[in-house]
């Protein structure tokens, strides 16, 4: 009797082990009862009826990350270049992530590898390395789309590396090679130009200056003239009134205005000479001070008239 109160003892606490399931955060259990899908189990202690309910998958709800390996890719300009990932994604069905798809990880990766494939052997070799963020958003959209009814979301896509091949990067080496050449050279055009440029603007602004400068010394120098001109009419005139009244001073004005300037022509040769002055050149003074005799006499006559 004792033997089979120990024994139903036994059995009753093989079936609370058996029937009492501790999930542990971050995971979720599926329930099958003879071998049909009934129910998930949550995080925590969960009761099942033993020996007709077992666990069926067991998924982790956590954020997972699966490495994608390097594979050969060709470009649409025919160019082989080798590419790896990373893909990120997070399971929020379990039930339909154990029995939607048969090994889900495989799945996913497969998937990946392909679309990598298709997404960057659309694009030219030079947009494939220059567009990553381009390139991880159309993979993110298509492998999450393709995945979403295996009751899980992708959430990231990152190309980790893209490596053309060696002679290729020799190439793209000598053409940035080329490239930094070319802009060097129009930068040092476009300094030698603008140079120029100013230069010519500072020689047009030098001549324009000397244009205005050469005009007012021509000015200037008309009104010179013009002011001599005006005096050597106004004397005339005095001297002919002046002759004209039977003044003798004013005939030896003339007369040594004449003598005054000959002399200075013949002074003013270039070739060597010696001149000889006549006798008659001391009756230059006496015309001199006839002249001043003339001018004495004139400013009397004004300040008479302005009295």
């Amino acid at each position: 009797m004792e033997a089979v109160v120990i024994a139903v003892l036994v059995f009753l606490v093989l079936l609370v082990v058996l029937g009492v399931k501790r999930v542990p955060q971050g995971s979720e259990w599926t329930v099958e009862r003879f071998g049909r899908y009934t129910k998930t189990l949550r995080p925590g202690l969960n009761i099942i009826i033993p020996v007709v309910d077992q666990i069926g998958a067991k998924q982790n709800m956590m954020e997972q990350v699966l490495d994608v390996p390097s594979q050969e890719v060709i470009t649409k300009d025919n160019a082989m270049v080798t590419a790896d990932g990373v893909v990120f994604f997070q399971v929020l069905d379990a039930a339909r992530a154990s029995y939607e798809v048969r090994d889900l990880y495989r799945a996913i990766l497969n998937l990946t590898m392909t679309n990598i494939r298709t997404v960057m052997g659309s694009m030219d070799l030079d947009e494939l390395l220059s567009n990553r963020d381009t390139i991880n958003a159309r993979l993110l959209t298509v492998v999450d789309e393709a995945t979403t009814p295996w009751g899980i979301k992708v959430t990231r896509i990152e190309i980790k590396d893209i490596s053309p091949p060696t002679d290729l990067v020799d190439a793209m080496a000598r053409q940035m090679k080329a490239e930094r050449l070319k802009r060097a050279q129009i930068l040092e055009a476009e300094g030698a130009r603008q140079s120029e440029i100013l230069r010519a603007e500072g020689e047009k602004q030098a001549a324009i200056l000397e244009a205005e400068g050469e005009k007012e010394a021509a000015f200037r120098e008309a009104e010179a003239r013009e002011r001599l001109a005006e005096a050597e009419a106004k004397a005339t005139h005095m001297v002919s009134q002046a002759i004209a009244k039977g003044d003798v001073n004013a005939i030896n004005y003339f007369v040594a205005q004449k003598y005054t300037k000959a002399l200075k022509t013949i002074g003013s040769a270039d070739n060597q000479k010696v001149i000889m002055m006549p006798m008659e050149a001391t009756s230059l003074i006496g015309s001199l001070a006839g002249i001043g005799e003339l001018a004495k006499d004139a400013l009397v006559k004004r300040s008479g008239d302005g009295e």
